[in-house]
């Protein structure tokens, strides 16, 4: 269809998206178009507000994920919308259309106990990796970092001397967070007895935590030291690393943070993917009401 295949245009020329993003597009677009053709629409002008509905209505009945409806119904908003300012169409049918409502799942935490454990399970090794183990799993929760900033940490960022580190987020976007004295023990540690001699061969030039061959660690890699403090720590939980992140933005906002000082320190850009942590933060205070209070 040639205004889809304008629209793709656009979508890499003046939006510049990513090679990834556009294929999502092009397949939610396309077959959105296939629908049309199914149920006898000769051309996009002719769509109305009730077509879209109904095809919205088709994605339910295949038991697709709300946010995979959400994401076809994102396409085809986008795609309206460009195709009317273009005046390709009378009309947007697909400004009244309401997008399917969402439940939000609350993000699997461990307790400030369980947590310590974990950490301190880490398996000890002859060869000392052990110790950038600890430093990395001290990282995570001290800042509350994803993984993938953690592997593409470079000296650069850490600035001890301030107790800070200066994260690269998503979209390069940088921010600025405290990180504990003792998380700042282990990567000095580390630092001193264990980078040096994975660094011999500079494969992995400034990145601050480094494998056997002296390159960044890999996702892959951080996932199974997890595993492996999981499985020595005893707890029974399904652990993950973005676990930790979970529990880091739990446990201050438990502790009195302001929610807005947490939404800085995860690097969130709206507020409103950072609220999710305040329904954990309520069910923590139902739990000690119900146990403490005298009439429960």
């Amino acid at each position: 269809m040639r205004e889809l295949q304008s629209y793709v245009h656009y979508l890499t020329v003046e939006k510049g998206l990513s090679n990834n993003t556009l294929k999502n597009y092009r397949h939610d677009l396309n077959a959105y178009v296939e629908f049309l053709k199914t149920i006898g629409i000769p051309d996009l002008t002719h769509v109305t507000e009730n077509d879209i509905t109904a095809y919205i209505k088709t994605l339910k009945a295949k038991g697709l994920q709300p946010s995979t409806v959400n994401r076809a119904l994102s396409s085809i908003r986008g795609f309206h919308a460009y195709l009317f300012e273009e005046e390709r169409g009378r009309s947007n049918p697909v400004e009244l259309v309401d997008s399917p409502k969402m439940s939000r799942k609350l993000p699997e935490t461990l307790s400030v106990e369980e947590v310590v454990h974990l950490i301190e399970s880490v398996p000890v090794d002859e060869k000392g990796l052990w110790i950038r183990n600890r430093a990395m799993l001290e990282c995570l929760y001290a800042t509350g970092m994803r993984v993938s900033e953690l592997i593409s940490l470079t000296r650069q960022q850490l600035l001890s001397q301030e107790g800070l580190i200066r994260i690269r987020g998503k979209g390069s976007k940088e921010r600025i967070v405290p990180i504990g004295r003792i998380a700042l023990k282990w990567i000095k540690r580390y630092a001193t007895e264990v980078r040096p001699g994975l660094a011999q061969r500079k494969l992995g030039q400034d990145t601050v935590f480094l494998n056997r061959r002296g390159t960044s660690m890999s996702r892959m890699s951080v996932w199974n030291i997890l595993q492996d403090a999981a499985q020595q720590s005893g707890l029974t939980k399904r652990i993950y690393p973005h676990m930790l992140r979970h529990s880091f933005a739990t446990h201050l906002l438990e502790a009195g943070a302001d929610l807005r000082a947490v939404q800085e320190l995860l690097g969130h850009a709206d507020i409103s993917t950072t609220q999710i942590y305040t329904h954990v933060d309520r069910t923590y205070l139902k739990q000690i009401h119900k146990q403490y209070h005298p009439r429960p």
